[in-house]
C-alpha cells in the first residue's frame, strides 16, 4: 500500500501530463490491486472526460472496468465513455464488449 500511496501522490501531480493509455492504465492498476484512491480516481476521471475522444476501445474498455470494480461513481465519466463508447462500437472485439457492458 505504501508503494501506491506513493504512486497515487505522484500521479496526482503529474496527471495533466498523461496521455489516455496512463489514465487507463493507472485507473486499472488501482482497481485491480483493490487500492482505494478516490482523489486519484477523480483527478483520471477528469482528465479521462477532457480527452475521451482520444481513447481507443480497450482504453475505454479499461477505464469502465477499472471505475466500476473500483465502485467509484463518476457519472460524468460514465456518460462520457458510454458516448466515446457508442461512436466506436465498430471497433470494439468481444472482450471489450463483454467487459464494457
Amino acid at each position: 500500500p505504501r508503494l501506491f500511496d506513493a504512486i497515487a501522490i505522484e500521479s496526482l501531480a503529474r496527471i495533466g501530463e498523461f496521455n489516455t493509455q496512463d489514465l487507463a492504465c493507472t485507473a486499472w492498476a488501482f482497481a485491480k490491486a483493490g487500492i482505494r484512491a478516490p482523489s486519484l480516481f477523480d483527478a483520471i476521471a477528469a482528465a479521462a472526460c477532457a480527452q475521451i475522444d482520444e481513447f481507443n476501445s480497450l482504453e475505454i474498455t479499461n477505464t469502465a472496468w477499472a471505475f466500476a470494480t473500483a465502485g467509484v461513481r463518476a457519472p460524468g465519466l460514465f456518460d462520457a465513455i458510454a458516448e466515446a463508447g457508442r461512436m466506436r462500437l465498430s471497433e470494439f472485439n468481444e472482450h471489450n464488449l463483454a467487459l464494457t457492458a
